[in-house]
Parts: C-alpha cells; structure tokens; sequence
C-alpha cells in the first residue's frame, strides 16, 4: 500500500510554493513526521513531514518545482516495502566489499557501521520567516560521540533567535560538516550519522573516554548544559565550569555568572599598592592600552537589535510625550486582591496586566496608534498584539500576547509569565515575537525614572513605564506623598498626530488612577 505526499495548507492567501530542498532519495526509508522536504513561499519556509513510515517510492515534484496547495510530492510505500527495499540497497552496496575479505571486515562494520546501519543527515531546520541564515554557536557532542534521539547536538543562533538541532535518530556522530562560527543556510546539511548497531557498540569503545569525562560533568552536581553563550565566554576567560558560580535554572551556568568570575581575579592585581605606585607618574601608552582591552564580535541578535534601532530613528518620524500616574489606586486594589487572585488563578498579580487593559482601553479610542504604514497605506488593526519587551542576557526581545484585548487579568498574566521565561531561557519562538501591534518597555524594573523608548517598527506606538517613586503632590489644596510613576509614549507623527498621543497616554492615566474604568469601559 502507498501514502500519497502532497503539499500542506501554506497560510492565509498562499496558493503556492516552490520545492526547495528534499531530504530524502527515492528508496530511502523514513519514519511518521520525518522531515521530507522544504517548501519555500513568498512569506514563510514549510516543512513537509512524512505521513506514514516506509519507503519513499517516486518524488514528482522535483526541486525548484512550483506546487500548488493539495499538489501531490511523492509517494511512500508502507510495510514490507520499507523493510526489503532499504536491506535490498544496502546488500547490493556493500556486496563487492563484504566478498572481498568477510571475515576480518564483519567485527569493524559492526563497530563503525552497526551491520545493518544507515547514514543520517543532520540538517539545519526551519529557522523561521525571512531568516534564511545562522550561525553555529556551540557543538554540544563530538565526531565518534554517541548519541540518544532528540538529545541536543548542536546551537544555532540567527539574527532574531538561538535554534536548537536535536539528533534525529539514536546512533553515532559520525562527521561534523559545518564547525563552530560557521554560517550555515536553512536546509543545509550539518553533519552526518549512524544509526542501528554502531549506536550500541559505540559506548563500549568509548568507556574510558567518557568514565574519564564523569569527574568533571560531576564536580558541580550538574546534569544541564550550561548557556551556549557562557561557554564560549569561559574558553575566551580561560575559565573552568568549577570556577563559575551559575545563577540559571538548576544551575546552569549563564554568560553574566562568567563575567562575574572573570572580573574577581581582575580585582586582585588592583589590590597591591606598588604597583600602582609605580605605575601613577606616567600615563599609559596607546599600546598598553590596548592591552587592557577586550574585543568580542557583536551576536548576530545584537546586531539586528543595532540595525532595527537605527532603522526606527531613519524612517519614523518619531516623537515622545510625557505624562505622570498617580498609582495610588492601582496599588491599593493590587493589595486588596493579590492573596485572593494568586490562590484562584495559580499566579501573581502584577502591575503588566493593569498596563496591558489600559493600553488596550486606550487604543480603542486612538486607533491610530495600533496602527501601520504600508507604503502610501495606513493599515489599522481591530485587534491587540501586545509586544512585551523582556531584557535577557543575550540583548531585549519582545514576545507577543496575542489578542490582549480579548484577555482577562489572569490570562494576561500567565501568558507574560509563560512568554518571560522562554525569553530569559532562550526559547522563543519565531511565531512568538513576531505580528505585535503595540509594545510596552518597563524600564522602571532597573530603576528608570524617565527615558525616550524608540519605536519597534512597524508599529506607530510604545509606552515606557518607569519607577514607581513617592514624590509631594497637592491633592484637595494638600500637599501628601503619593507613589507616582512617569509615562512616556514613543509614537510616528507620520500616522499619529499629537492630539491623539495626548488623548491615548491621557486614557492610559485615568484607567491606572481609577481601575474601576476598565471594568464600565469608560
């Protein structure tokens, strides 16, 4: 019995597609939701998975092949045909060799190539819309190591974020094709395995190897990987796991735990005063100077955040208005309910959600500001993708609350929980910062009382929210301390005029300063 292979739904308005890669060979035997090929549309890269295990029989769409949706790619032959096709090739093969001297090959071809065995490509995976590139930051396993299914091999990390490779099937790590700092293209092939028997032989002639690697993995108690980031930084240190305290979930060890540790034997030198008195009367030279500098290459993350900044600056005509909150009555009723909210919803209430309903409250009335430009268009959105923006070590990424404006309090706030940690982790998705409306930056988290926010494009709007600080205001002719926070909205006057800034910051102050507006959705 054969399963037909046909093209997957491509997205809202895509009829069609070009075949960009195919990952497999006529005759090659696959497993359910092994990756076929790729196909390449006007907006996004789709994987094609098979549909049942077996054999792949004919491939009718050939690469560079345009495909509608529905449109049939190849064939696979279920059952039996897997089985015999693939023992049938691989005999064939191996044949001439096998006759030549069986009995001394037979005990290293079960070794090296586990009898009956397969080469497996490992190739570089889908890395999201309009990312077409990465580069490999860090081999987590080396050529001849064994390795489990889905057991992590290697990292990429792209311009927007750092993809995982995982093994796709258990065996040997035969070569490594693309080493680290290489830039790789999606599809592309990152090395090669074995598969069968020489997965189970492999350990054996590895024992000592890795007996001997046990100590070190052990010292710390630790069975995580540490950040692909803070390694690399420890080989540039000259750093041992041992001599670095890690921070991270289970502790893992993260790149700002290396830094700590290598600025602690920096502080030492300082330490000896003759030194330093000899040195006081003349200044350094150029060459010294030089000395004491560290250059490290800007990760391809904090490059685009460079060049998406910068791009902001040179095309909007960006504007920033201020206003000031009184958070008086937000506090009091956060207080009221916090105990009550967190014991039926499973989690903290936080100042993100109040914010999030505001900025939703106020862009109903200010639709302008959750809008686009699109060359002579303006393109308004009846929806609210709030973009959250999140500082992790490796540079600021905004995650997307899709919908905000349909959420409650409690949805709000999982979903930023759920969306902070993936960012602080490193486990963000594509799909998860990308198609935001609106954003809000808090910058009141590392002791900001003011500051300009630019805009995350294409989006017209961003609010900064800011420290909350007990400051003298004159309340009824009284002048009382009240804890004030600052707001400040980053807008394109090409879209939004002042008025309407005026009016959505305006909106976002009396729903803070009086919450019970976003319950009358006044």
């Amino acid at each position: 019995m054969s399963t037909e292979v046909r093209v997957p739904t491509l997205g809202e308005s895509v009829t069609e597609a070009t075949v960009a890669t195919w990952f497999k060979k006529p005759g090659d035997s696959v497993s359910v939701d092994e990756m076929l090929c790729e196909l390449e549309t006007d907006k996004v890269t789709v994987e094609v998975p098979a549909p049942a295990a077996g054999t792949l029989g004919e491939i009718v769409a050939e690469e560079g092949a345009t495909v509608g949706v529905d449109a049939l790619l190849a064939t696979i032959s279920e059952g039996a045909a897997k089985a015999g096709g693939d023992a049938g090739k691989a005999e064939a093969a191996d044949a001439p060799a096998e006759e030549a001297d069986k009995a001394d090959k037979a005990p290293a071809a079960a070794v090296s190539e586990g009898g009956d065995g397969e080469s497996i490509d490992v190739m570089v995976p889908t890395l999201g819309e309009s990312v077409s590139e990465a580069t490999v930051a860090t081999w987590f396993k080396q050529e001849g190591d064994s390795v489990k299914q889905d057991e992590m091999l290697c990292e990429l990390e792209t311009d927007k974020v750092s993809v995982e490779v995982p093994a796709p099937a258990t065996g040997v790590l035969t070569e490594i094709l693309k080493p680290e700092g290489e830039t790789v293209e999606a599809g592309g092939k990152l090395a090669s395995m074995s598969s069968g028997g020489g997965a189970a032989a492999k350990p054996q002639a590895k024992a000592a190897a890795e007996e001997a690697e046990k100590p070190a993995a052990s010292r710390d108690g630790k069975d995580v990987e540490d950040a692909p980031s803070a390694k690399k930084l420890m080989e540039e240190k000259g750093l041992t796991p041992d001599d670095v305290t890690g921070t991270g979930r289970d502790g893992r060890i993260m790149k700002e735990d290396v830094m700590k540790a290598a600025e602690q034997p920096k502080a030492k030198p300082a330490e000896a005063p003759a030194p330093a008195a000899k040195q006081a009367p003349r200044a350094p030279s150029p060459a010294e100077d030089a000395e004491r500098e560290e250059r490290v290459k800007m990760t391809r993350l904090r490059q685009t955040i460079a060049r998406r900044l910068k791009d902001a600056q040179n095309t909007a005509a960006m504007l920033t208005t201020y206003n000031e909150v009184d958070m008086t009555a937000t506090m009091d009723l956060r207080s009221e309910y916090k105990d009550l909210f967190e014991k039926k919803h499973g989690v903290k209430l936080g100042f993100m959600s109040f914010f999030t309903k505001a900025c939703c409250h106020a862009l109903k009335e200010v639709p302008e500001v959750n809008a686009e430009i699109d060359g002579t268009d303006v393109v308004y959105k009846n929806f609210v993708h709030m973009g959250i923006a999140v500082g992790t070590p490796n540079g600021l990424v905004v995650p997307i609350v899709r919908d905000a404006d349909q959420m409650s309090f409690a949805a709000i706030e999982k979903k930023i929980n759920e969306l902070g940690k993936k960012a602080r982790d490193g486990k963000l998705s594509m799909a998860e910062m990308q198609g935001g409306t609106f954003t809000i930056s808090n910058g009141g988290v590392y002791g900001s009382l003011m500051s300009s926010p630019i805009l995350n494009p294409p989006q017209s709007g961003i609010l900064g929210m800011h420290k909350i600080q007990q400051r003298p205001m004159v309340v009824d002719g009284q002048i009382v301390a009240r804890p004030m926070m600052y707001l400040a909205l980053s807008y394109d006057h090409r879209i939004v005029d002042g008025k309407g800034a005026v009016t959505f910051l305006v909106r976002v102050k009396e729903a803070l300063e009086d919450p019970r507006r976003l319950l009358m959705d006044l």
